[in-house]
């Protein structure tokens, strides 16, 4: 509580101090959190004043969080580890569902079927842009980050798995160091600030994977990585029957990753048959919340 005695030029200037001590030491503020060290997710604590978990991350500049995390290493491995959200509140069967544009050679087409569908049925999704994609594709993602009906998240720089030792999933070798995976997460970040006018909220590396050292890289960043529960389309590499098989196992408070740049895969054919169904049963389809 302010002290009513505290003259008002004195608060100001104590304000102005604070800031100034704030800015000098590198971090900033995102989102409209309170300043301050950033919170490693690691230690879950700031390093001057523990804090609850569920208090808000503070965004560190990207240096910053490569020094942070420089020499550590990395325990785990996988795509639901400790840190990454893989479910939605699970009442009213919500259900989420994200589709990823991979981009790069032979990965930055548009499969306008499957997104046509989605707008016609009202069916709100979270998309994944990888920023060769976005860069393919500047028009089109425009159009998509005006569409309120969808939210645009971080899908990579370079769509490699997020590690700090250069571990490979499904022979993509990942990013080798710290800085890299820095980079992964930080270069798409800026190009999707720039394409929505806000930072995205969400990151799934290319193949979904991460380490643990990745996660709390990725959480610093201030975005939330994000795994799934049902995988739709095994990498648009399904036919469309395996994509309806697949999509009517949903379960209340899931999340589908299925891919929306291959248009002559099975995905769009297989949603087609599955999502209606879905409703039907009375699920009801949101962004990842």
């Amino acid at each position: 509580m302010l002290d009513a005695g505290l003259p008002r030029r004195r608060f100001l200037a104590a304000g102005a101090a604070l800031a100034a001590g704030l800015t000098a030491t590198g971090y900033g503020v995102a989102n409209g959190n309170s300043a301050g060290r950033v919170l490693d997710p690691l230690r879950r604590s700031f390093d001057s004043n523990p804090v609850p978990v569920r208090m808000p991350f503070i965004t560190a500049p990207p240096d910053a969080v490569a020094a942070e995390y420089a020499g550590r290493q990395p325990a785990a491995w996988g795509a639901a580890l400790p840190g990454i959200k893989t479910g939605i509140p699970s009442h009213a069967k919500r259900f989420a569902l994200t589709f990823d544009a991979c981009g790069g050679p032979g990965n930055n087409d548009v499969d306008e079927n499957l997104l046509s569908f989605l707008v016609a049925q009202q069916i709100p999704a979270t998309l994944f842009l990888n920023k060769r994609w976005i860069d393919a594709n500047p028009a089109r993602a425009a159009q998509l980050a005006a569409n309120p009906q969808f939210e645009l998240a971080n899908h990579g720089t370079a769509h490699k798995p997020l590690s700090v030792t250069g571990r490979a999933a499904y022979e993509i070798k990942g990013t080798a160091t710290v800085r890299e995976a820095v980079d992964e997460v930080w270069a798409n970040h800026e190009r999707l600030t720039a394409l929505t006018g806000h930072p995205p909220r969400f990151f799934r590396p290319g193949t979904a994977h991460y380490d643990d050292i990745a996660v709390a890289i990725t959480t610093a960043l201030g975005e939330t990585p994000l795994g799934y529960t049902l995988n739709a389309d095994y990498g648009a590499t399904s036919t469309a029957a395996q994509v309806n098989a697949a999509m009517l196992t949903a379960e209340p408070g899931g999340i589908a990753l299925a891919h929306m740049h291959r248009p002559r895969s099975g995905t769009a054919a297989g949603m087609y048959q599955a999502l209606p169904a879905l409703r039907a049963n009375g699920f009801e389809f949101v962004k990842v919340p």
